[in-house]
C-alpha cells in the first residue's frame, strides 16, 4: 500500500530528528512508529485471547478442591453483591452446591 500525507513542519522535523539519531530513513522509522503504536490484526488478537482462555482452562482443570470451592465462593459472594436480579454464574454455582 502507498500511502501519502502531508505532515505539520513540527511533526516532520521530529521524524527527521528520530530517523537522524536512529540513523535510519524516515519511512523506516515512520513505519516502525505505525507498527508499535496500531494494534494488531484481528486474527492475532483472537488468538491470544484463545489462548489467554485456554490457559485459564488449563489452570481451572488443575485446581484442588479447596481451591475450587474458594473460587465458587468469590463467584457467589459477586452474585449476592450485584444489584442487578441476574446473575452472572448461575450453571456455575449450581454446579458447586
Amino acid at each position: 500500500m502507498t500511502l501519502q500525507i502531508t505532515l505539520p513542519s513540527e511533526l516532520e522535523e521530529r521524524l527527521r530528528q528520530e530517523a537522524e539519531r536512529r540513523g535510519q530513513g524516515e519511512e523506516t522509522v515512520a513505519l516502525r512508529v505505525l507498527d508499535q503504536h496500531l494494534p494488531a490484526a484481528l486474527e492475532a488478537r483472537r488468538a491470544a485471547a484463545v489462548s489467554l482462555l485456554r490457559g485459564w482452562a488449563e489452570e481451572d482443570e488443575s485446581l484442588s478442591g479447596e481451591e475450587m470451592a474458594a473460587n465458587a465462593e468469590v463467584l457467589r459472594a459477586l452474585d449476592e453483591d450485584r444489584p442487578s436480579y441476574r446473575k452472572l454464574f448461575p450453571d456455575l454455582l449450581e454446579d458447586q452446591k
